[in-house]
């Protein structure tokens, strides 16, 4: 190959340097003609254009080097800055927010394309803010006339669509049951027996001090696996008490001395539309998150069950996030969620926090299917030999 679009873009290169920006488009232009897959050559192009003021000879040489490499970080950013010089506010701003999601981190930028980053990055954020803003003003006469549950579904809808809120899907590490929706927190209407299950808190936080009193061996890290393992998020916590727990089952199978320890935690437990499949439910447990402790960003077993917390112990500065809401613990109060979905929680207090969990069937499953889920569960164990433990 020839070494004239190497000489040429040298040549450029060189009337830049001296401020000769009209000397150097056309060297580059012929530089470009002899190479046309030269990324770099076209984004100089554009840069000398744009010094030029040749908005469309600038876009157009963007687009050639957009068309070499679509995600190409520099190309974007250029193409936004580009937008935005010639007056195209909302396009700038999204063209900025599709440039940031390519940015390598700030400490890799040099100075001036750290500065572009940061007015970008704000340039999105008020264009997201001010989209947001406008929609929610046009649907708020229908979201007025929707429940609290189909209110929050609004919301959720308009930040999805907005990309200001993620999309969080169900994405259970072993048991998917098709069918049933991706909902993080769900209504407390489709749980009829959650007041009468609050209603004995009292009773439970009675039982977990005399247990935390005199029986505090009995609470065991909560993460526990063996150290040639991939332990990737569960690394720090693995086999650590800063997160332990006091189970009332193991495998599914009733733990005597627990449920006599604490007979009306374990009553109020039972009474609930317990989840009943071979060796993995029902679970119920004292879940203790020591001061300081986060829960990092995880995903449970399986959707075809829910997962219940009771707050008896709020030191404060507690909050637990599934999908894209956010919630703070109030005493007493209980909330169901799906598990699969990713979820994390923190202690950020100087005083242990102490939840009560538990998991349900999925309401949206008839019988029949709670049924057929354990039984297909329970042959996959006896197929592989794995016989159920023995029963309270």
């Amino acid at each position: 190959m020839s070494d004239q679009p190497a000489r040429l873009a040298a040549a450029a290169a060189a009337a830049v340097a001296s401020g000769n920006f009209r000397g150097a488009e056309p060297l580059l232009a012929e530089s470009l003609r002899l190479a046309p897959r030269d990324l770099r050559g076209w984004l100089n192009l554009a840069a000398v254009r744009r010094q030029l003021g040749a908005f469309e000879g600038a876009m157009g040489a963007v687009r050639e080097a957009l068309a070499l490499d679509p995600r190409h970080f520099a190309a974007l950013l250029m193409q936004a800055s580009l937008l935005e010089r010639a007056g195209q506010r909302l396009a700038a701003a999204q063209s900025y927010g599709i440039a940031l999601v390519q940015a390598p981190p700030d400490e890799l930028l040099d100075p001036a394309t750290r500065q572009a980053v940061a007015h970008g990055r704000a340039l999105h954020e008020r264009y997201l803010a001010d989209i947001q803003s406008f929609v929610q003003d046009r649907v708020a006469d229908s979201a007025a006339q929707c429940s609290a549950a189909e209110r929050r579904r609004v919301e959720a809808f308009v930040g999805i669509a907005l990309r200001t809120r993620p999309r969080y899907q169900q994405d259970p590490s072993e048991y998917y049951y098709p069918g049933l929706p991706p909902i993080e927190f769900f209504d407390r209407s489709l749980f009829p027996w959650l007041e009468a299950f609050e209603a004995e808190t009292p009773a439970i936080r009675a039982e977990l001090d005399q247990v935390l009193a005199t029986d505090a061996g009995a609470f065991a890290p909560y993460i526990q696996y063996d150290k040639h393992l991939p332990l990737d998020q569960w690394a720090e916590l693995n086999h650590s008490p800063r997160w332990k727990s006091f189970h009332f089952y193991d495998r599914g199978t009733p733990i005597a001395a627990h449920h006599a320890r604490a007979p009306r935690t374990a009553a109020a437990v039972q009474a609930l539309p317990q989840a009943m499949v071979q060796r993995r439910s029902p679970t119920a447990m004292y879940s203790v998150l020591q001061p300081q402790t986060r829960i990092p960003p995880h995903t449970g077993i399986a959707n075809f069950r829910l997962v219940v917390h009771l707050p008896l112990v709020l030191p404060g500065q507690c909050g637990f996030r599934v999908g894209g809401e956010t919630r703070e613990w109030r005493l007493g109060e209980a909330w169901v969620f799906d598990d699969t979905i990713e979820h994390e929680a923190w202690n950020h207090s100087d005083a242990q926090r102490v939840i009560l969990i538990c998991d349900i069937w999925h309401p949206f499953l008839s019988p029949q299917e709670q049924a057929a889920i354990a039984a297909a569960i329970a042959a996959t164990d006896t197929f592989h030999g794995i016989t159920p433990g023995p029963q309270l």
